[in-house]
């Protein structure tokens, strides 16, 4: 009995024969079918690379005598930790923990990774976004959209589990969509998957070059001394908060220089004229990031990913600050419209829908994230605690900043897409959030770049990096896009919103309720109202989508 619990293959050091596992009583099969295996999940049980490797073992054990080394198996025949099973002479055996699995993070980690991960520049417009649909219904939005995303991110974690008779251990959600619906499932889902990252990228230089501006405002004038204070529509005080556009102009391609008006002197209509939020600082970016998207590796930048968790802790902070000095601000009207206040019921409301359809999103990586967990019967726990983490954040910022938007004497309908542009340049606290989270932008968009061409380039031409003038054309059309944008319609909103509507359209509603539909009826358990429910959400992400069109 005291063998039979000996590991499979003895004691192993890495770079070395595992001589004393020559005793043919301790040698042991560590390939075990899948039926005999004890605890674990018959499609993640044994590999097709652990049955080869089994085999040629039993090889080499062929040749081999207890006293003869020449033909001891190397190293490289050894197999992997995770296809180490200890046997029983039962028939059954149990995995061996350890190895890499000791390298796989707690559920508390995984928790907070996808928090992080989800965690982007749409927490900038969940006032916004909540002030489009009406404050009650927006707080009921935020819940249902919460409700709906973390199912359909559910069902794309479990797509693997459907295909029998396949190892999809190293398998992603594009792999899934291949297996059911050939190369379109492939192409399609890549393809919305880019045009995510990309929106993601757009939505990015618009807010580099708005912190940017501000940043760089900021420090002009206090080297100046120029004050903005009385050219500023808003209210006094020590915490002011001013509306941009007084006027509801929805137009955001005008210039407004707010300081210019109290001073006419050469060197402010100079500055004025190369620092412009629209014109100038959007070009200005070219020369700082071109030259860091033609890294071959992104690497060095992914050091700095834990700067997205200090800016949304800081973002909080300022958000609890600013809603403790200027108290809360609320009128309700249900359905009317008044002067200072929007009503709680708006029909602008699919504006919301499609910001959240970006900001839960997170199902294009939620199968690589889970596969890090060290517990993995805790997947579905540990993902419904992290969307509901996720939506507390959106929940607390969104409804912050709204309730405590000074009204009157301004009316709500002044809260911005970016509610940072709701405070002037010249507030520390501010001026510190958009520095923070402009050094932090401008280390994430190179991966976010990254990311763009390793999909790209390694499905079209088989390498993640083909030549430098191919990732050049390639960066030069993102770059573009950004520009563009930013000179043209910086409204971070929008554009989060239609992105967001169309890439959810695809890997959100359609594919994963068509995966898990034509899964049930391959296996013959579909039934009418599972039919009937995913049916209705491929509905919903095609209204989601033509909602924005209309809105």
């Amino acid at each position: 009995m005291e063998e039979d619990s000996k590991p499979l293959l003895g004691s192993v050091q890495a770079g070395e024969y595992y001589t004393d596992s020559l005793d043919p009583r301790q040698r042991r099969p560590f390939h075990v079918e899948p039926r005999y295996i004890v605890g674990d999940d018959v499609q993640e049980r044994v590999s097709a690379e652990a049955s080869a490797l089994n085999s040629r073992v039993q090889y080499y054990g062929r040749l081999t005598a207890s006293s003869d080394r020449l033909l001891v198996p190397p190293d490289h025949v050894i197999p992997a930790a995770e296809d180490i099973y200890i046997y029983s002479p039962l028939g059954t055996a149990f995995k061996v923990q350890g190895g890499d699995a000791t390298g796989k993070n707690p559920s508390i980690v995984t928790i907070f990774a996808i928090w992080n991960t989800m965690m982007g520049t749409s927490i900038l417009s969940m006032p916004w976004g909540i002030k489009q649909a009406g404050f009650t219904l927006g707080i009921i939005i935020i819940v249902l959209m919460g409700l709906l995303m973390l199912y359909c991110c559910y069902r794309v974690l479990k797509s693997t589990k459907s295909i029998p008779f396949v190892d999809t251990s190293d398998w992603e959600f594009p792999d899934v969509c291949k297996y059911y619906f050939g190369a379109f499932g492939k192409w399609s889902s890549l393809i919305f998957s880019l045009v995510s990252l990309v929106g993601a990228m757009v939505v990015y230089w618009v807010l580099m070059s708005n912190f940017l501006f501000n940043t760089g405002k900021f420090i002009y004038n206090y080297v100046h001394n120029v004050s903005t204070s009385d050219t500023e529509f808003g209210t006094n005080g020590s915490d002011k908060v001013i509306c941009p556009y007084p006027g509801l102009d929805p137009d955001r391609n005008r210039s407004v220089f707010l300081f210019s008006v109290s001073d006419n002197s050469t060197g402010h209509a100079v500055f004025d004229r190369w620092w412009s939020k629209t014109n100038t600082v959007p070009l200005y970016l070219i020369a700082l990031l071109l030259p860091l998207l033609n890294f071959r590796s992104a690497s060095f930048f992914a050091r700095f990913t834990f700067l997205g968790t200090i800016s949304v802790l800081y973002l909080i902070f300022l958000v609890t600050l600013k809603a403790i000095r200027l108290g809360f601000h609320l009128d309700f009207h249900w359905f009317d419209t008044s002067m200072f206040f929007v009503p709680e019921f708006r029909s602008l409301f699919p504006q919301l829908t499609g910001v959240l359809t970006l900001a839960f999103f997170i199902h294009n990586c939620i199968i690589t994230l889970m596969k890090n967990n060290k517990h993995q019967e805790n997947n579905v726990r540990d993902l419904s605690l992290a969307y509901l983490l996720v939506g507390l954040t959106y929940l607390y910022v969104g409804v912050l900043i709204f309730a405590a938007f000074p009204s009157p004497p301004l009316s709500k309908e002044c809260i911005e897409p970016n509610f940072l542009d709701n405070f002037p340049s010249g507030d520390i606290l501010v001026f510190v959030a958009r520095s923070f989270l402009l050094f932090q932008m401008t280390t994430v968009y190179p991966l976010l770049g990254y990311l763009v061409r390793v999909q790209l380039m390694g499905q079209i031409f088989g390498d993640q990096y083909p030549g430098f003038l191919h990732v050049f054309v390639l960066n030069i059309f993102v770059v573009g896009a950004g520009v563009l944008m930013a000179t043209f319609f910086p409204n971070i909103g929008s554009i989060i919103r239609f992105s967001g509507a169309l890439c959810g359209l695809a890997l959100v509603f359609v594919l994963p309720a068509l995966i898990h539909m034509t899964s049930l009826k391959r296996r013959g358990e579909l039934r009418w109202p599972s039919a009937v429910f995913h049916t209705f959400l491929i509905l919903l992400g095609v209204a989601n989508l033509l909602g924005q069109f209309f809105m």
